[in-house]
């Protein structure tokens, strides 16, 4: 029989004289699991993220939007409404998204190549697939 213990095994539990006994819920959090891998959940959650892949527009819907872009541009300062599809690519992956929105047109900026909007959004012409009026 192993007596190693013998002398303390039977002593009463101490307590503390300056500090309350700890709660059965802050005892339990000191055993709580915790994340060995600061990141990771993030990291699979940014590889299960889906982009879109750029599709380049054929030369009848380049020509559709060159077409759209100039009455827009002749017509500047009516600002007219239009609805606009274009390739956002995404900043931390291969890929991007399709985005569609509405709004009237600021002007149109041909040195820069973009379209300024009303609400200051610059969409960047060779990225736009489709433009309606």
């Amino acid at each position: 029989m192993n007596r190693n213990y013998e002398d303390i095994i039977h002593l009463p539990h101490p307590k503390s004289k300056t500090r309350p006994p700890m709660s059965m819920e802050n005892r339990a959090a000191q055993f709580a699991p915790f994340s060995a891998l600061t990141g990771y959940e993030e990291a699979v959650r940014e590889t299960e993220r889906l982009t879109d892949r750029w599709v380049e527009p054929d030369e009848d819907a380049l020509a559709a939007i060159n077409e759209t872009l100039c009455r827009i541009q002749e017509s500047e300062g009516e600002k007219p409404w239009i609805t606009v599809t274009y390739f956002r690519p995404d900043e931390t992956k291969k890929g991007g998204s399709y985005i569609t929105i509405t709004g009237r047109v600021r002007r149109v900026d041909s040195v820069s190549r973009i379209l300024v909007m009303e609400d200051e959004r610059e969409i960047p012409m060779e990225r736009m697939i489709q433009i309606e009026e």
